[in-house]
């Protein structure tokens, strides 16, 4: 039996020495291999940098509500909650085709100074669909007062291969916010 199995592999060793040497198909191999590994990286990059965009849209919006409370022009006009995330979507610098603008949370609210205001990301709830229920603050403030307005927006994350998700929020989103706090200006 021992002989056979001897015999055996001295023939098939010329074949088994062709296999090794053999480099047609190689770099298919080794595509397949690290494949997974840098498309992972890779769609984890992607959605990292357009998150961080996001955010700095949104965070740039905040500024410039903000700006309209500070010189008094939202006031005067009387602002909503709807009428601010209306403009929001309309600012020219606002990428509105990655945000659903009934879903962006408004809070704008007064303090009696800078060290009791609030800037703290809000805790969000949801019902069974997935909706925010929460009820925000809506305080637009007189002259010389100080204000907080932020913008938040629970932002959709797709879970990325090999764990990687940005996801903050129990229904699969980020919590994305912009916020600025300013003195309202004689106006």
């Amino acid at each position: 039996m021992i002989g056979k199995l001897a015999k055996y592999f001295r023939r098939r060793g010329g074949d088994i020495s062709r296999f090794g040497n053999a480099r047609q198909g190689a770099t298919a191999v080794e595509f397949a291999l690290i494949a997974p590994a840098f498309l992972a990286t890779l769609i984890a990059v992607l959605e990292t940098c357009l998150f961080l965009f996001a955010q700095m849209a949104l965070q740039n919006a905040a500024m410039e509500v903000g700006r309209q409370f500070m010189t008094g022009q939202a006031q005067n006009a009387g602002w909503t909650t709807s009428t601010i995330q209306s403009n929001v979507c309309a600012l020219p610098n606002f990428p509105s085709v990655l945000f659903t603008c009934s879903k962006i949370g408004v809070i704008v609210q007064t303090y009696a100074s800078f060290a009791a205001a609030n800037t703290s990301a809000p805790t969000l709830t949801f019902n069974a669909q997935g909706q925010v229920t929460n009820t925000w603050a809506y305080d637009p403030g007189t002259q010389n007062d100080i204000m907080v307005v932020q913008l938040v927006y629970p932002w959709s994350v797709v879970g990325g291969l090999l764990g990687f998700t940005l996801s903050n929020l129990p229904i699969g989103a980020a919590e994305l916010m912009g916020v600025t706090s300013f003195r309202v200006e004689p106006y």
